[in-house]
């Protein structure tokens, strides 16, 4: 196996750095306000950061899944919730609409979200519709031209903001999953409301949100794929998500790592630095084990996805350690900071609270498990 790097990922790398240097300050800024950059997601959607995979026909940089990895690893490292947004870009909303979308749904909304001119969410979750994804409520009515959506999504990323949204919605009472269509719905409908904003631990310039659906019309034409064949496209969907979310997770950690190796270079404890302890060298040791390990499992799955092969084992492999694995390494980059990792000022705090939340979005840690230990024992 080759571990180095094409010509087209470094480039795609030092771009993706530069940027993250030069969006620092605002970043900063909107997390402390607990505020969306507009600014910020514009810059991201001229750079082409915001399609990475996307045909140059569409509107999109139309680089490879591990360039797009790459450069998510850098934006994530200086800002997470900036991480968020690109994600959901590209893993999110531009692969279904890619994947799945009309050659009229594609020159609709493909371009523009791309081209981050428009901003977009991914709503499937539902307040009993967490884990297990099948059990929607929200349900799509036939009526003339289209359909109307009834129901309520939670914890959508970027709802607040978004100005387009793939949405899940029931055709098929009784079906579970093979009764779920999905559905392209403008921000501007009638009957489209944004609920609650919530009130998070971390990651707060990413709004994570509650959508209202009150009849909303949508008109015929923003099916997205096959009616009652929603589900699919939504667990598809996820698979390269989850990959992305592994790539965040190790950006958090290896953040964590060069921060938690500075300080304990810089600070002196019993007339030394404390780096020159072997119980400090040995948390460093074995954080950098862990994420070399997790950033491995993640590059396999990015590797399948690429080829077109099989990999939702792979890509729930590669969410769970990564996930996990951040958790674990910015929590003992904190410890390493002693009382200054509790501080704000110092950053690692930032990132446990973000590494955090990745063990929960896109399938828990333990739907990770069941992925995995369905695939044993089939």
């Amino acid at each position: 196996m080759d571990f180095s790097w094409t010509e087209e990922q470094e480039m795609v790398r030092k771009m993706a750095r530069e940027f993250a240097e030069e969006i620092r300050d605002e970043a900063e800024r909107a997390e402390s306000e607990s505020r969306f950059s507009h600014e910020i997601a514009r810059k991201m959607g001229e750079m082409g950061f915001l399609g990475m995979t996307v045909p140059e026909e569409f509107g999109g940089f139309g680089a490879g899944y591990l360039s797009y990895l790459v450069a998510l690893e850098e934006i994530t490292k200086v800002s997470p919730p900036t991480g968020m947004t690109m994600g959901l870009h590209n893993s999110l909303v531009a692969y279904p609409l890619l994947a799945h979308g009309t050659d009229a749904q594609k020159r609709m909304y493909l371009a523009p979200i791309a081209k981050g001119e428009r901003l977009g969410a991914y709503a499937l979750t539902e307040p009993d519709a967490g884990s297990d994804a099948a059990n929607q409520r929200t349900r799509a009515e036939r009526v003339a031209g289209g359909w109307t959506l009834t129901g309520t999504k939670i914890f959508i990323t970027n709802g607040a903001v978004a100005d387009v949204a793939l949405v899940w919605a029931v055709t098929r009472p009784g079906e579970r999953s093979r009764g779920i269509s999905c559905f392209i719905v403008e921000a501007s409908s009638t009957g489209f409301a944004v609920g609650t904003v919530e009130t998070k631990m971390g990651l707060n310039s990413s709004p994570t949100t509650e959508l209202i659906f009150d009849g909303c019309f949508v008109p015929e034409e923003n099916l997205l794929g096959k009616e009652n064949e929603g589900f699919g496209i939504a667990m598809a969907t996820l698979d390269g998500g989850r990959i992305a979310v592994g790539a965040q997770s190790c950006a958090l950690a290896e953040a964590a790592l060069e921060k938690a190796t500075r300080h304990a270079k810089e600070r002196v404890q019993f007339g030394k630095p404390i780096a020159e302890f072997q119980g400090i060298q040995w948390m460093l040791a074995d954080m950098k084990v862990d994420l070399d390990a997790a950033r491995l499992l993640v590059y396999r799955a990015a590797t399948l996805r690429e080829r077109g092969e099989r990999h939702t084992v792979e890509a729930a492999i590669a969410k769970l350690h990564a996930t996990e694995m951040a958790t674990r390494v910015t929590g003992k980059a904190i410890q390493i900071h002693g009382g200054y990792g509790y501080m704000r000022e110092y950053g690692v705090e930032l990132l446990f609270r973000a590494a955090k939340a990745a063990e929960l979005y896109e399938g828990t840690s333990e739907i990770q498990r069941t992925i995995i230990g369905r695939a044993l024992v089939k």
